[in-house]
């Protein structure tokens, strides 16, 4: 399965949950509003802000439609040799 690298960055996420709307298995709201990258279960701890995921093809699509969703564009998602998918440079 490929692995990809998920951040949001905490100072442009505003809480609008969109992300967590269309992938509550990666995003979810912290106690100050702030989306967070969900342990999948390939690395020990809670969630944070940045995480490397191994997900399948549909797990993938299903949370670059998340980071889509983002009105301010706070998500930021990469493949494994580092080149960043999402959003588009």
């Amino acid at each position: 399965m490929p692995k990809i690298r998920v951040r949001v960055d905490e100072d442009l996420c505003i809480g609008a949950a969109s992300c967590v709307t269309i992938a509550p298995e990666t995003f979810q709201l912290n106690e100050d509003n702030k989306a967070w990258v969900l342990d999948h279960g390939e690395e020990p701890g809670g969630s944070t802000y940045e995480r490397w995921l191994e997900v399948t093809e549909d797990e993938k699509e299903n949370i670059l439609l998340g980071a889509q969703s983002c009105p301010t564009l706070a998500i930021f998602i990469y493949e494994e040799d580092g080149t960043q998918i999402f959003p588009e440079m």
